[in-house]
């Protein structure tokens, strides 16, 4: 198998791991996050979309508070992450003003990305920010999150956001050169792989746990995370982030690091999983000219288009799209409720504040949240 060019790419989620970012425990390593935000930089230039999946909070709280080790409790754990966050971002948001560009402090739960409402928000919310040329700074919220909605390790989230914003690629930097065979530090004759597919039953012969303390990741969650990244069609690059320029040469897709390869197209997974992997909570009559415009022009679904409304559905739900005679041509997330929808039906967006008394999306179902069938 060969590893693409990610060159042309629209958009990239980079993670970026504890170990690499606190110089193995010992503060924020203020030099290397400023090679990485230069790399970063230089993608927005090219006029790449560019999230940031950063680690790194609890570490640095260990090293403010004085802490000997990374501690076991949950609320010691909360308060470091509290602590260490407000260096992070400030250390990232200096680099970045260096090269003229804005940053956003973005904090996540589990079950922000469980919840298709706080889905869809998320999504709208990050969306606008890349819209603005903004770079999101993303973390997971350990100051508030409990044991039960915690994503374990920032290589999860990472994928999951790939997912929700429908990257191209997921980067995964850590401080292996990428994934061998065997564990290198016990086989020297381990090999680094190149190019693997993430439905390969090697794969979880190949996992391994963290070395530095410091995360809660190691290679068993980046293999997991690069099977999630895939649902969505996104392909995974391990690699070095001691590597000379080692973003720009991973998108110009040089030989480095390893590449799990995803099984199926973007397009196809998102799809599969709109089409298979949810339940349609409702439906929506299209008239004629709406049905068209989906067909042919792969446009977004307006409320003008809508002739009825049938369920009863929530922002968020999946939805399926009917023509005149009941035939099923497309199905969706809806971005509003089913009672908003029957005042909106028949109507332009820019009536939507005074039929609602609110007005959020122009659109019912954003093309990106719609597919065909």
């Amino acid at each position: 198998m060969t590893r693409p060019d990610f060159l042309q790419s629209r958009r990239i989620v980079i993670k970026i791991g504890s170990s690499l970012l606190t110089n193995g425990g010992e503060g924020l390593d203020v030099s290397a996050m400023a090679d990485w935000v230069a790399q970063i930089a230089e993608l927005r230039r090219r006029g790449l979309d560019v999230l940031l999946v950063s680690s790194g909070s609890v570490a640095e709280g260990i090293c403010r508070l004085n802490l000997i080790e990374r501690p076991h409790s949950l609320h010691e754990l909360q308060a470091a992450a509290s602590v260490g966050q407000m260096g992070l971002v400030q250390a990232y948001e200096n680099s970045f003003q260096k090269h003229c560009l804005h940053t956003a402090q973005v904090l996540l739960t589990h079950d922000d990305l469980s919840d298709r409402q706080r889905y869809l928000n998320a999504r709208s919310t990050l969306l606008t920010l890349l819209g603005y040329g903004v770079v999101p700074i993303i973390n997971e919220n350990d100051a508030v999150a409990t044991e039960e909605i915690r994503f374990g390790d920032n290589d999860t989230l990472a994928a999951l956001l790939a997912n929700l914003v429908e990257a191209d690629l997921l980067i995964i930097l850590t401080d292996q050169l990428g994934l061998f065979d065997s564990d290198p530090s016990v086989n020297k004759e381990a090999r680094l792989i190149d190019v693997i597919g993430v439905d390969e039953s090697a794969l979880d012969a190949m996992a391994g746990g963290s070395r530095s303390g410091l995360g809660r990741g190691g290679m068993a969650t980046k293999i997991s995370a690069a099977k999630l990244a895939a649902r969505s069609g996104a392909g995974t690059m391990i690699a070095s982030g001691y590597d000379e320029e080692i973003i720009l040469r991973l998108v110009a897709g040089e030989n480095i690091g390893t590449f799990l390869k995803p099984d199926i197209a973007r397009f196809a997974a998102r799809k599969q999983w709109l089409a298979g992997h949810l339940q349609v909570k409702g439906c929506l009559s299209l008239d004629d000219g709406a049905v068209r415009v989906l067909k042919e022009s792969g446009k977004s679904l307006l409320a003008v288009g809508i002739t009825a409304v049938d369920g009863v559905f929530k922002r968020g739900d999946l939805v399926s799209c009917v023509d005149f005679a009941g035939n099923e041509v497309a199905r969706g997330l809806v971005n509003y409720a089913a009672n908003d929808v029957q005042l909106i039906k028949g109507c332009s967006s820019d009536e939507f504040e005074r039929l609602l008394g609110y007005s959020d999306d122009a659109e019912v179902i954003h093309r990106d949240n719609l597919v065909l069938l």
